[in-house]
């Protein structure tokens, strides 16, 4: 069968990324590709059967055509209306050591962060099974947060799960703005994503300074009824769902890029959760999923189809043993 359509909307943007570790002050190469949160998970899903919509716009230029190109061709269906007053967003990843990297953004008043809720097309909201968004598309700008927000409105009002991964980077905005930008997309959602870290900044009195899951947790979701998603990372995830927390744990690789390990997850995660299956299942894939991602280099190039899954977890996919 078929599983639900997911839909999701934010900024992506061209990537360049250094031909070999080192500054890009002396790097004399660069290879050229694509790389935008909700586009790294939107390909996720489609590469695990999940019907998906993605919406952003995108400049009129080589760039923008290429995002259109990219993700469309990953069986992605695409709304992105080409804006001729802006150029296409980028960003540069610099490799610093083996499996590390440093990312610089290019995107101040781009395409893509003129985002508005006029592009998100009448009756789409409510004919998906889940709406996906992230906390870097609010923080482009008021527009892309208004979009965000009225996304998640009408979502509410048609019943449709709302699935919000907090994603916060420190270079959009500072902590007490996207505390209270985030926090309330973070209250409005039926699932949540986030490192402890990053949990702290939406959770109501929440503080960013080692964080205690089970009070964040609790703040997050007081009467139980949401699933709160702690990564971390190599040492695997946690689910808490009222009085129930699933843990499940990370696995053994040789890493070589981590940028989009997050997305993976989530794409794991919630390829799961339109399908109905338990949180269990729903874990032991967004784990596989993220380790997979970060055995090859690129935002997106290595998400798994469900036969690469079953190859890891048959083979090489050993559960880390603390």
């Amino acid at each position: 069968m078929t599983a639900p359509r997911v839909l999701t909307l934010g900024e992506t943007m061209g990537l360049l990324t250094g031909g070999r570790i080192g500054s890009l002050a002396h790097v004399s190469e660069m290879s050229v590709g694509i790389g935008g949160a909700e586009t790294n998970v939107a390909v996720g899903l489609s590469r695990l059967g999940v019907p998906v919509t993605w919406i952003g716009r995108v400049g009129d230029d080589s760039l923008g055509r290429r995002v259109v190109r990219e993700i469309r061709g990953e069986g992605v269906d695409v709304l992105a209306p080409v804006d001729p007053g802006a150029a296409t967003g980028l960003m540069l990843k610099e490799l610093t050591g083996p499996g590390t990297a440093r990312v610089y953004y290019y995107r101040a008043g781009s395409a893509g962060s003129r985002l508005t809720a006029d592009d998100v097309p009448p009756g789409l909201v409510e004919s998906v099974a889940l709406v996906h968004l992230t906390g870097i598309t609010p923080l482009l700008s008021e527009s892309a947060r208004e979009a965000c927000l009225c996304v998640v409105r009408r979502a509410r009002a048609a019943g449709v799960r709302v699935s919000f991964d907090v994603n916060y980077r420190s270079t959009l905005a500072p902590a007490h703005v996207a505390s209270e930008v985030l926090g309330e997309l973070a209250a409005e959602a039926d699932l949540v994503f986030g490192s402890p870290e990053e949990l702290a900044h939406v959770a109501p009195g929440g503080a960013a300074d080692e964080p205690e899951v089970d009070a964040l947790v609790a703040a997050l979701d007081p009467a139980g009824t949401r699933e709160i998603v702690v990564k971390r990372g190599a040492d695997g995830a946690s689910t808490h769902a009222g009085d129930s927390v699933v843990h499940a744990p990370g696995h053994r690789i040789e890493v070589v890029d981590t940028v989009g390990a997050g997305d993976a997850f989530v794409a794991g995660y919630l390829s799961g959760d339109v399908q109905g299956w338990s949180v269990e299942e729903k874990l032991r894939r967004a784990n596989a999923c993220g380790a997979v991602l970060c055995t090859m280099p690129g935002d997106w190039e290595a998400a798994p189809t469900p036969d690469e899954l079953d190859a890891f977890l048959a083979s090489g996919g050993d559960p880390v043993q603390r």
